[in-house]
């Protein structure tokens, strides 16, 4: 095949419509392509971290609103009552422009006053943590094949925390401006200054959690999300000189944390798990310096990898494709494969109009179906993106902030090689040697290492979305993270 059409199929890959969470992927990978296509050097002094500036944020009145958003039950509970408190609704972050983001929370399942509070962040840009995190990945319920009811998910991180998951930025999944030039005006810096509003507002309808631990998780481009919004917190906590959100700790699965680290770490991770040839790589590694300046032989070098590959599933290279939209049948032999047409149940459960009053979504507001991915907030419009997020670590680090990084090991959309060279890049001296971990007595959870102010851990046999593949590993990495110590080494924990 000419190289030319094998150039268009790439970018005709990277432009076609994708159905549910197919999106974040795909997206992810034509945001990488939008910047590499700027053609602008790396300037680390220049892109270094933002200017997290003292943010006055808007505080409207939270009378009321705690049991306004109080869930009764969900439509195809498992049980009429749940085990735990859950609520669901809007917060305010800009009055002026009617800009409101919302939120799903669930309560600890046991002991929630002694728990600490823990905010779910996906990524895209542009893609749900209520479809995604909660209803896919870690939250209490997930949807059956019927779109309609639920099940327990026994490995939900409520076990362990009270877990918040919030749709950012507004035009994302029910969240909403009346300004609609807010979609075309959105970026890093505006997504963190909204969740930090949020927050702080946030605190203000449930204040007892003011004084509680509170956590930042996330995955992908919450690489970028988690950190931004921690800086944010450290810097107006300076700022006030005193602790308006009590910040421990932020952990970020398969995150993208430097464009320039995950192009190259993705394209070794091809090579190395038998994806493109050996003389796709070569040139690759012949044309492209990975500097942020990508010439067109090393743009139609990494075109190739598009053909070479063929259609498999980006998130988990092992994991088969969803062939017909609702059959779960496909996947009887590897529960840590999950089932691939899971994302279509999310998607139509949570247009069902009985699930939307009961979640509270103001769906007069929305002129368009919950969907993962915005289509109308996307990485066509994100107006800022910096180039690095390692400075931005870096800052979190000297902040005492606990920080711990984790990849699901067959994920190449943002693989762990991608986060093995960016480690390299932030030289942190070792202080806990490689070694396994576990969660089953028999079988290895992934590896860990310690560093001088950072945890990286992998997750054997997880994808992109660690807890939809591997859920009782993620859980044991979760609770390890939230307790600060390294996940077990003894295989007899259990």
């Amino acid at each position: 095949m000419k190289l030319e059409i094998v150039t268009l199929l790439y970018f005709l890959y990277l432009a076609t419509p994708c159905l549910a969470f197919a999106n974040e992927a795909k997206r992810l990978v034509e945001f990488s392509r939008t910047r590499r296509s700027m053609n602008h050097p790396r300037d680390d002094a220049s892109e270094n971290i933002y200017n997290y500036t003292n943010l006055s944020a808007y505080v409207g009145s939270q009378d009321g609103l705690r049991e306004t958003d109080k869930i009764t039950a969900l439509p195809g509970q498992p049980n009429k009552e749940a085990e735990f408190d859950q609520y669901a609704g809007y917060v305010t972050v800009d009055a002026k422009a009617g800009r409101a983001l919302f939120y799903y929370f669930v309560e600890a399942l046991h002991d929630p006053s002694n728990k600490p509070l823990v905010l779910w962040l996906n990524g895209g840009p542009g893609c749900s943590s209520l479809g995604g995190g909660a209803m896919l990945e870690l939250g209490p319920f997930f949807v059956n094949p019927n779109g309609k009811t639920l099940y327990k998910n026994n490995y939900a991180w409520n076990n362990v925390a009270n877990m918040l998951f919030l749709e950012s930025p507004a035009g994302v999944g029910y969240s909403y401006s009346n300004t609609t030039s807010d979609y075309d005006n959105t970026g890093d810096q505006r997504t963190a200054g909204d969740a930090y509003t949020f927050l702080i507002n946030w605190l203000e309808r449930f204040p007892e959690y003011k004084s509680r631990d509170f956590f930042i998780t996330g995955e992908s481009y919450g690489g970028h999300y988690v950190p931004e919004l921690a800086n944010v917190i450290v810097t107006n906590n300076g700022f006030a000189n005193t602790t308006a959100i009590k910040l421990k700790g932020v952990a970020i699965g398969n995150a993208l944390l430097d464009w320039d680290t995950n192009d190259k770490g993705t394209v070794d991770y091809f090579w190395t798990h038998a994806l493109i040839s050996k003389s796709t790589h070569e040139a690759i590694q012949r044309y492209c310096s990975f500097n942020g300046t990508y010439s067109n032989d090393c743009e139609n070098a990494l075109s190739l990898t598009v053909y070479e590959r063929g259609d498999i599933d980006d998130y988990n290279i092992y994991a088969p494709q969803c062939v017909d939209g609702s059959n779960s049948s496909q996947l009887k032999d590897s529960v840590s494969l999950g089932d691939p047409c899971s994302p279509n149940y999310v998607e139509n459960y949570l247009n069902l109009p009985d699930v939307q009053r009961a979640l509270h979504a103001n769906t007069t507001r929305l002129n368009y179906p919950w969907i993962d991915c915005s289509d109308i907030v996307n990485g066509g419009n994100w107006k800022d993106a910096p180039a690095s997020m390692l400075p931005s670590i870096k800052r979190l680090i000297a902040n005492g902030v606990r920080t711990w990084l984790y990849s699901g090991d067959i994920d190449s959309v943002c693989p762990v090689t991608s986060t093995q060279y960016s480690l390299d890049i932030l030289g942190l001296p070792i202080e806990a040697s490689w070694r396994p971990w576990y969660s089953d007595i028999e079988e290895v959870g992934g590896y860990v290492v310690g560093y001088k102010g950072l945890v990286f851990a992998t997750v054997r046999g997880a994808g992109h979305m660690v807890p939809r593949y591997q859920p009782k590993r993620a859980l044991t990495l979760f609770s390890s993270f939230l307790q600060g110590k390294l996940p077990p080494e003894d295989v007899s924990i259990n």
